[in-house]
């Protein structure tokens, strides 16, 4: 059984920041399989906000280009998502997953619970 949990968010300004992280467990190839951050605000779609191959290949949505950071450790079986200058638009529910762009699934089929990021003043 794939198991993900995603911790790190809360409530924060216009302008501040944020890491999220994962802990992947059941997965016996970490280093194999892509990971990505998806976030979800209410009554919206599920969308891709950024992701990254084994390799350590990045990709982000233009409009969190330049802000948000992901990073995996595979040893650990982690990734995590660097969010600095957030806006309120960025508010959701926050998930990470094991596909993504660099994945044949995207997303794959499993999903945590999510971390809820607040980003108001």
């Amino acid at each position: 059984q794939v198991h993900l949990v995603e911790s790190g968010g809360g409530l924060v300004q216009p302008g501040g920041s944020l890491t999220l992280s994962c802990a992947a467990s059941g997965i016996m190839r970490f280093s194999h399989n892509g990971m990505a951050w998806y976030r979800q605000a209410p009554g919206k779609r599920r969308e891709l906000v950024a992701g990254m191959s084994g390799a350590g290949n990045e990709y982000y949505v233009d409009y969190v280009k330049g802000r948000f950071t992901i990073s995996r450790d595979n040893a650990k079986k982690t990734s995590t998502l660097q969010m600095n200058n957030l806006k309120p638009e960025d508010t959701a529910v926050y998930f990470c997953n094991t596909g993504g762009p660099f994945s044949r699934l995207a997303p794959g089929p499993y999903w945590g619970q999510g971390t809820q990021v607040t980003v108001s003043s």
